[in-house]
């Protein structure tokens, strides 16, 4: 029989959970699912969804903002009726389009909705900056003052579609063999990649491109989308790490004080040194290793001031009172030296207080992998990518229109 006994060293569940809810609580758990926006406008129930948030944004108005917001509307769409406004893309660009005149309305501000939409900082949960958000923000910018325009539409989600395409295929190669691999560029790709089927989606619905191609689309993104997990779970098996806090030293009792009178000032005169050396040991993140392991290394700041005035006072002042002074100052030193640290990825990162044995850290890693992972909501991606064909067809047959009126 082979006893294992004290070779394991394994957490428990509630160390795990401690520390995934320490990470949740920081707000630095990695997220890759589909932003409920997008799934929201790019489905069966957009039209509902559009009218809902129509409705919405006008019952926060008063009656003169409200005749505001329908004119501000009507103009930037060229009239009170916008073809396929109901659906897909067009729905989502309108969406974005109602909460910016909206704003505009409810602040007074004259309707510059081109200035207006180029400061967005975000598009469906990802950067503007990054090239995938930047292509996406504009065409959502130019589909309302377009969509009337059937060849204008159709030329211009043509135009869009070959710069997304060329950007996802490069993003997915930066990511799979260049070790481009983050939670940022699985949002970018996921997000590009469900937009990029819908703008061909809607291309089909406008008669200029067959329908296979968006068929394709959705077999190759839906197999890109399981390679891309398979890394995306190899990258955090990689970079999180977990540091325990340091063990704690059992304090000296009253028994060792009065045995040992002698040594009181002797051991005093130590600690505050050593507190006023202030060479503190902290945790910081360091570059990957070849093994690609994250390193903890020291980061040490002695203040020389502060150690000669502590030898002074030292060397000056006796008694309970500075003892106990120096008591203080060395059990507020010991907290902030007593935090562990945990990393999901670079510039994700927390200090702790979940106490473990140090040799658990390891396995604490791999079960976080799989928590993190478990709370992404991957079969919904999934699906959005190779959903049943009856719905299938039932989007590539969505014309529903959008009319702009009062509630």
């Amino acid at each position: 029989m082979i006893l294992l006994g004290r070779m394991l060293c394994l957490p428990s569940p509630a160390t795990v959970q401690e520390l995934f809810s320490v990470a949740r609580d920081a707000s630095i758990l990695p997220d890759i699912s589909l932003d409920p926006v997008l799934t929201s406008f790019l489905s069966l129930d957009s039209s509902a969804a559009l009218q809902h948030h129509f409705d919405f944004l006008q019952r926060g108005m008063s009656p003169q903002q409200q005749t505001a917001f329908n004119l501000n509307l009507t103009a930037a769409v060229g009239g009170s009726r916008v073809t396929y406004g109901g659906v897909g893309v067009v729905a989502l660009a309108l969406s974005m389009l109602f909460d910016v005149v909206a704003q505009q309305v409810r602040a007074q501000q004259p309707a510059h909705l081109t200035t207006q939409r180029s400061k967005a900082k975000k598009c469906l949960g990802i950067s503007t900056s990054s090239r995938i958000g930047l292509i996406i923000h504009r065409y959502l910018s130019v589909i309302p003052g377009i969509a009337n325009n059937q060849d204008d539409m159709a030329e211009t989600t043509e135009l869009y579609d070959d710069w997304l395409n060329r950007e996802l295929l490069d993003h997915y190669e930066r990511m799979m063999n260049k070790k481009r691999m983050s939670t940022e560029s699985m949002q970018q790709w996921l997000t590009g990649a469900a937009f990029h089927l819908h703008m061909r989606i809607h291309q089909i619905r406008l008669q200029s491109v067959p329908l296979g191609s968006a068929q394709s689309f959705r077999l190759s993104y839906k197999t890109s989308l399981g390679h891309l997990i398979k890394k995306y779970t190899s990258y955090l098996r990689t970079n999180i790490q977990e540091v325990a806090p340091p063990q704690t030293k059992k304090p000296s009792t009253k028994a060792d004080s009065k045995t040992k009178p002698t040594n009181l000032t002797h051991r005093t005169t130590t600690l505050d040194l050593s507190n006023s050396l202030h060479c503190n040991v902290s945790l910081v993140t360091g570059a990957v290793n070849d093994s690609r392991r994250i390193n903890v290394t020291e980061n040490r700041s002695c203040e020389t001031d502060s150690f000669d005035k502590t030898l002074r006072d030292t060397n000056t002042t006796e008694g309970a009172g500075n003892s106990r002074e120096t008591s203080a100052v060395h059990d507020s030193q010991e907290d902030k030296n007593s935090q562990g640290l945990l990393i999901i990825e670079p510039l994700r990162n927390i200090s702790h207080s979940v106490r473990h044995h140090p040799c658990e850290s390891q396995a604490i890693q791999e079960a976080l992998v799989v928590r993190i992972m478990n709370a992404q909501d991957l079969e919904r991606s999934r699906n959005f990518f190779l959903s049943p064909e009856n719905v299938f067809q039932s989007l590539l047959r969505q014309t529903d229109d959008f009319e702009l009126k009062k509630e």
